[in-house]
């Protein structure tokens, strides 16, 4: 084995914990962090040489394909990288595993227990299929992250195939009904678990994610030796070098949900004391034949150390401005059951999209989340609303919020645009897609949730 430095390239456009940790725990060991990211990165094809820049020995993918508009174009990048250098979480296998139906798929195909899923391109297929799954089942979108795109549904009411531009498919609900909700993650790299934690739903959600609001439980030590076997399976089946693999208990024993090659720390290391990030610079450094100490990648784990990596590149300021959108502005919002056009209002003042109560009906937004306390300058105290999952589509993107649910029949428009969308944009005041005059004597409002 060599004694000197790997080059280690981090392949991710993105500012996160994950990726900042994992260049720290590079360096920590002794070896070089290379951030690749749009300010540095480059390939080269010169009289048949091909080089990378910067130089690099072995590639860490965190490309976050689930949450771009464009995870084709990030999967060719990842997959022209791979071609040159060894790679760990190859672009073939993240393709897999990001896509949910495609890994149940996977693992169903290996005798590994799955729930029962049905995707269909055709809304009659998909609606003929769906009484099998009960009264309440799960209704994702294929690709999805942080629990966007999820939520359980009536079954007793059609759902659509898409969600606006992403296939949708049908989940068996997997639950114990005598005890609270729960999920497993084990987080695994190469052929270990570096730690695993029992999630838990939020007040008035579903959702085990931890970027929901979900809490964690260290669950390491006293993990079923069920769970712990179809998990370290799991990863390899689909064939990932570093994975989190989320599991659910029913009645007759472990299912696997999801195997996500992009999972957070943040969760884990609150649970479990552990950073899986050493554990992934260790694997990669050792890929092409570095050396690295045990003890150290064991010190190094009980920190999670997010602070700005000295190979982080100096950002330079970007000539794209951000899109505008308009005061009054057609989009298209989704919801389980269908989609529709809608003319919506930005307002800058409101921290949530809000949409009608008969606009949310109609395209079966829901089901209720929780509920959120409003308050607005025509109503003294506030009042509680209901609120919802949405998809709003504008301009060609693609935007999941959680929207408060409002009769709005006695204003000119069904939607709401809060800042949570707005962020993205400039809003220009005298752009609007309808001839009317200005609505008048709509205040903005400030929303705060409930504890």
């Amino acid at each position: 084995m060599s004694s000197d430095p790997v080059r280690v390239g981090v392949l991710s456009l993105h500012n996160s914990k994950e990726t900042k940790a994992i260049c720290n725990a590079v360096e920590d060991l002794g070896h070089e962090p290379v951030w690749l990211r749009e300010e540095n990165a480059a390939i080269s094809v010169e009289d048949g040489d091909v080089s990378v820049e910067p130089a690099i020995d072995v590639i860490a993918n965190r490309l976050l394909l689930s949450n771009t508009d464009q995870p084709a174009e990030l999967l060719g990048l990842a997959t022209t990288f791979e071609r040159i250098r060894p790679m760990l979480n190859e672009p073939n296998a993240v393709l897999a595993s990001i896509h949910k139906f495609a890994t149940a798929a996977t693992l169903a195909d290996w005798n590994i227990r799955v729930p029962d899923a049905l995707l269909a391109l055709s809304n009659d297929r998909l609606n003929e299929g769906r009484e099998r799954f009960g009264d309440v089942g799960v209704y994702k979108t294929a690709i999805g992250t942080h629990g966007g795109g999820t939520w359980k549904v009536d079954l007793t009411e059609r759902v659509n195939p898409k969600v606006g531009n992403r296939q949708a498919f049908l989940q068996q609900l997997i639950d114990r009904d005598d005890e609270k909700h729960r999920d497993l993650r084990v987080y695994i790299v190469g052929d270990e678990i570096v730690g695993s934690m029992y999630r838990y739903a939020p007040e008035g959600d579903w959702r085990t994610n931890v970027a929901l609001g979900g809490a964690v439980e260290d669950a390491t030590e006293d993990m079923p030796k069920e769970a712990a076997e179809t998990a370290l399976y799991s990863a390899d089946v689909m064939d990932l070098d570093y994975a989190g693999v989320d599991l659910v208990e029913g009645y007759d024993g472990w299912y696997v949900l999801e195997v996500n090659p992009t999972a957070g720390f943040k969760g884990l290391y609150e649970a479990t004391g552990t950073s899986p990030a050493p554990h992934i610079a260790r694997l990669a450094i050792e890929r092409v034949g570095g050396q690295v100490d045990d003890d150290d990648v064991a010190r190094i784990a009980t920190k999670l150390d997010d602070s700005r990596p000295s190979c982080a590149p100096v950002p330079k300021p970007s000539p794209t401005e951000q899109p505008v959108i308009g005061y009054i502005e057609e989009v298209v919002v989704t919801g389980t059951s269908g989609s529709t056009q809608a003319l919506g209002k930005s307002d800058t003042g409101a921290t949530r999209t809000s949409i009608d109560t008969q606009l949310a009906a109609e395209i079966g937004a829901g089901p209720i989340k929780s509920m959120t306390r409003v308050k607005s300058g025509s109503v003294k105290g506030g009042k509680a609303r209901p609120v919802v999952d949405l998809v709003i589509g504008i301009g060609g993107n693609q935007h999941t919020v959680t929207a408060s649910v409002e009769d709005r029949g006695h204003m000119d428009y069904p939607l709401l645009l809060g800042r949570d969308i707005l962020t993205d944009y400039r809003v220009d005041v005298r752009k609007r897609a309808d001839t009317e005059e200005a609505e008048r004597g709509e205040a903005g409002e400030i929303l705060e949730e409930e504890e």
